[in-house]
This record gives structure tokens, C-alpha cells and sequence, in this order.
């Protein structure tokens, strides 16, 4: 009997890991959600009380990680390889410093994010990170490979979305904004943006590592 197979047959038992990276998953989903608020919300103190929410969302995900590398030096048995639960414990949590250090950033240099650019780019972190806790929610059995599969295929979409908003962004605010200051302010928030969207996408890209050895 192989060790994989070995390790399926204790998967059931072990539900710990899925539960924390599900924890991590709805976490980064919120924080999505609330920085889509942000770029919306006009009222610089109402921004303000989100952009707080986001970094306690950020806080309580630093926990929920920890909680992982804890029990990944705990158990001798694990879903699948140490070290992709490492991988994929990592790169969700890049997920959530990026939308935290976005926030943050919009916060800090005073930036109106009224910006159809800066808009456009929080609707699609939220829909990467709503594609992400989908597969996420997959692998506690790996049933729905189709549906996981769509879901990885759309995340590689908006990545490729963000990327050409980015540009456009870019482009488009060297032709119009006269304050260098401003200039590097919003570029700033933009590339922390687009950041979040291939943090995402090598999310994707460990879990569909996962599924390939054990699916």
C-alpha cells in the first residue's frame, strides 16, 4: 500500500486542516467584500471605519494561519503533502495582506478612490476571491472536480482582467494627472491591487497542484 493511499484513507479524520483553510478562505472573502465598500464609499470617514474592519479581518487571518503552521507541526497524518498545505497556507495570506496593504494604502495617501480604474479592479479582487474560497470549499472531498476546475479557469480569468485594467489604468492616468504626487499615490494602489489578483492565481495554481496528486 503507497503512502497516498495511505493518506486517503486517514483524510476523513482529519478534518482540521480543511476547517482552518475554509476559516481562511471566508476571511479573505470579507475583506474582498468590504474593500469593494471602500471604493465605492464617498465619505472619507466612512471609509475609514471599513478600511478598520478590513485590518481586523487581516488580524484575525494571521491567526487562522498561524493555526495551520501550528497544526502542520503537530500531526503526523496531514490531507495532502506538508508541503503544500505550507504553499497554499502562504499564498491565501498573501491574498489578505494585499487587500489589507490596498486599503491601507487608499487610506494613507488620502486617495479619493472614486476612480473607475481603481473600482473596476475591487469587483474583480472580490470575484477572484469569491472563485477562491469555492475551491477551497472543494477539497475537504474533491467530489465537485468540475465545478473546482471552472471555478480555478475563472480565477486565471480575472487575473488576465486585472492585468489589461492595470494597463489601461496606467495609461490612462500618465496622460491625465498633472500631481506627480497623485501619480504615485494611485499608481501605488494600483499595482497592490493587481497584486491581489496573481496572489489569487497562485492560490489556484496550489490547489490544482493538490488535485492533480491526490484528486
Amino acid at each position: 500500500m503507497g503512502i497516498n493511499t495511505i493518506g486517503r484513507i486517514f483524510m476523513p479524520k482529519n478534518k482540521v486542516f480543511y476547517e482552518l483553510f475554509e476559516d481562511v478562505a471566508i476571511t479573505v472573502n470579507q475583506m474582498a467584500q468590504i474593500l469593494k465598500q471602500v471604493v465605492y464609499e464617498a465619505d472619507i470617514n466612512k471609509r475609514a471605519g471599513l478600511i478598520a474592519q478590513i485590518e481586523d479581518l487581516e488580524h484575525k487571518n494571521d491567526d487562522h494561519t498561524h493555526k495551520i503552521f501550528t497544526e502542520l507541526g503537530r500531526n503526523f497524518i496531514t490531507p495532502f503533502d506538508r508541503e503544500d498545505i505550507h504553499y497554499l497556507a502562504t499564498s491565501l495570506d498573501d491574498i489578505a495582506d494585499y487587500i489589507f496593504s490596498s486599503a491601507k494604502k487608499i487610506n494613507f495617501y488620502h486617495v479619493n478612490p472614486n476612480d473607475s480604474g481603481i473600482q473596476k479592479m475591487a469587483e474583480l479582487i472580490e470575484q477572484g476571491a469569491a472563485e477562491i474560497k469555492k475551491v477551497v470549499y472543494g477539497l475537504r472531498d474533491m467530489k465537485n472536480l468540475r465545478q473546482m476546475t471552472e471555478a480555478m479557469v475563472r480565477v486565471n480569468s480575472i487575473e488576465n482582467q486585472a492585468d489589461d485594467v492595470f494597463d489601461m489604468s496606467i495609461e490612462k492616468l500618465f496622460e491625465n494627472e498633472q500631481d506627480v504626487k497623485e501619480l504615485i499615490k494611485k499608481r501605488e494602489i494600483y499595482q497592490s491591487m493587481e497584486t491581489v489578483t496573481d496572489k489569487c492565481e497562485d492560490a489556484a495554481n496550489v490547489i490544482e497542484s493538490i488535485i492533480v496528486k491526490y484528486a
